[in-house]
């Protein structure tokens, strides 16, 4: 019995170990509680919160709806631009702690320029936190914005705008918020221009909406990832089109749970996206919020949907293949994560 756990033990730690990349972590979704305090105490904030325990207490959700309203309480205690670096720095800090190795985090600009935030000092905020994170930690990053879809087309063009005055840093496009009101199509132009520009272009769908919505976001938006993509299951054509075409799927299981999109993490689609040869990352999405991070995202599908450490550097490989970087880096990483997967396998062996 005890030769058994300790065989658990060391590939429990195995898993940790594997190399990882994350494409799907939202910056404010990994403040971490006592910085979100900080941030609160010192600009004197309105708050419901007088507590670090009071605000992990609001994370215990009853549902996606109970989420965005959460979330939307949180976006009003950011009230300065600078806050941005302490919470790109440690969202670095913790992805060290999980051997990710690069990260493309996603920044929801226009939540924060509407409550009059500068996007510019927004944004060096988070490059001087990406430069002391890369330089502390060795973790590589990039930054996508979420246009965030509930603010409608106007809005959406003018982020655009935003990024094409400085687009240092910005790989990427997205378009979170409450997709079953906010359909992505009407946004198609606001994608095409984005390609234009230079971006690559991702699409929060088929989270807390059915299969159409990752159709939609596919035909009309054109998008290389899919954001969950979780109602795929749904559609057996959808998943037939989703394996023809590449597209990868930023799949987040424990947030999926958290905000009770799915039952349980046993009932959860990616062990039959996988199986089926869908292309697919894992992620934390909101870690704070959904108390997670990515070495509990592998462990838990090892130890509850039965994947393999082999099957889970598949996964590693996956987000390398899909990141929005250039050929050179992307070979680079390739290597880097076959030589850690290589003593890793040796050690346990």
């Amino acid at each position: 019995m005890q030769h058994s756990y300790q065989i658990d033990m060391e590939l429990r730690d195995a898993i940790k170990a594997l190399p990882k990349a994350e494409h799907h972590v939202h910056l404010l979704g990994a403040i971490r509680p006592a910085t979100l305090m900080k941030a609160i105490t010192d600009t004197g904030v309105d708050s419901p919160y007088d507590s670090i325990e009071d605000i992990e207490r609001s994370f215990e959700f009853q549902n996606f709806a109970h989420f965005i309203s959460v979330y939307k309480q949180i976006i009003s205690l950011v009230t300065e631009e600078r806050y941005f670096e302490p919470m790109t720095y440690e969202l670095l800090e913790s992805s060290k702690e999980c051997n990710v190795k690069y990260v493309e985090m996603s920044f929801s600009a226009p939540d924060h320029t509407l409550q009059g935030l500068d996007f510019e000092l927004m944004m060096k905020a988070i490059e001087r936190g990406i430069r002391r994170g890369q330089s502390d930690f060795g973790v590589k990053a990039d930054i996508r914005i979420d246009i965030v879809r509930n603010y409608g087309l106007e809005s959406a063009m003018k982020s655009l705008d935003m990024i094409e005055n400085r687009p240092e840093g910005i790989v990427s496009i997205d378009i979170g918020g409450s997709e079953k009101e906010y359909p992505s199509k009407p946004y198609a132009e606001v994608y095409s221009r984005a390609r234009e520009m230079g971006l690559h272009t991702v699409a929060h769908a088929g989270e807390a909406a059915g299969p159409q919505s990752i159709w939609d976001a596919v035909t009309y938006l054109g998008v290389e990832r899919i954001g969950h993509g979780i109602s795929a299951i749904q559609d057996e054509k959808l998943m037939k089109n989703l394996q023809e075409t590449g597209i990868t799927l930023e799949v987040c299981p424990v947030s999926n749970v958290r905000t009770r999109v799915v039952d349980s993490l046993r009932e959860h689609p990616i062990r039959t996206f996988f199986d089926r040869g869908l292309s697919l990352t894992v992620n934390s999405d909101d870690p704070t919020f959904f108390d997670t991070d990515m070495n509990n995202e592998y462990v838990q599908l090892h130890e509850v949907l039965g994947f393999t450490i082999q099957e889970l550097f598949q996964i590693s490989l996956n987000a390398v293949e899909s990141s929005f970087v250039d050929a050179e880096t992307k070979q680079q990483m390739r290597r880097e994560f076959q030589n850690d997967y290589s003593k890793i396998i040796d050690s346990i062996e």
